[in-house]
């Protein structure tokens, strides 16, 4: 039986604002599961990524944006992705691509150790138990960095998960 699946020593980072272009669209976490939604945007930005001149960064990005209404469940309720790469402010989106700049903003970041089909215990333990623990609210977005560890279907993968944290 495999161990259960924790965030590996969560801690605080502040980081600033930033950009993304990539494939957007909003569903919740049983249509992107069911449809496949994450793997053919993931598949189609890393078939795209030349179209993006200038990246900040060699890694894709999945960037999740919440409605931050009372009783928001992500396994019921649509919320937007967003699959790319870094790109400078300002950038213009090819065909077919959006772009998103976050704020700068303080974040708990943890990386998620076994296959992608058990990230939810990590983001549960964050969100829930890490979230209480330290009297701290989340601000309605997060994401992951899938950097040259992000092997999905296996148990020696990676993947960083940075939650964007309200002021206090």
């Amino acid at each position: 039986m495999p161990s259960p699946v924790h965030p590996v020593s969560p801690e605080l980072v502040t980081l600033p604002s930033f950009t993304i272009a990539g494939i957007s669209f909003e569903a919740n976490l049983k249509q992107i599961s069911e449809e496949g939604l994450g793997r053919k945007a993931y598949e189609t930005m890393l078939s795209r990524r030349e179209e993006l001149a200038d990246l900040h960064s060699p890694y894709p990005h999945l960037v999740q944006v919440y409605p931050m209404k009372p009783g928001f469940n992500p396994h019921v309720d649509a919320f937007r992705q967003i699959i790319g790469f870094l790109v400078p402010e300002g950038t213009e989106p090819p065909e077919g691509m959006s772009v998103h700049t976050l704020p700068a903003r303080e974040y708990v970041k943890a990386a998620h150790r076994g296959p992608e089909a058990e990230l939810g215990s990590t983001y549960d333990a964050l969100y829930g138990e890490w979230m209480r623990k330290n009297s701290r609210c989340p601000d309605g977005f997060d994401f992951e960095v899938w950097d040259e560890r992000y092997r999905p279907d296996r148990e020696d993968n990676e993947i960083d998960v940075y939650i964007a944290l309200a002021k206090p």
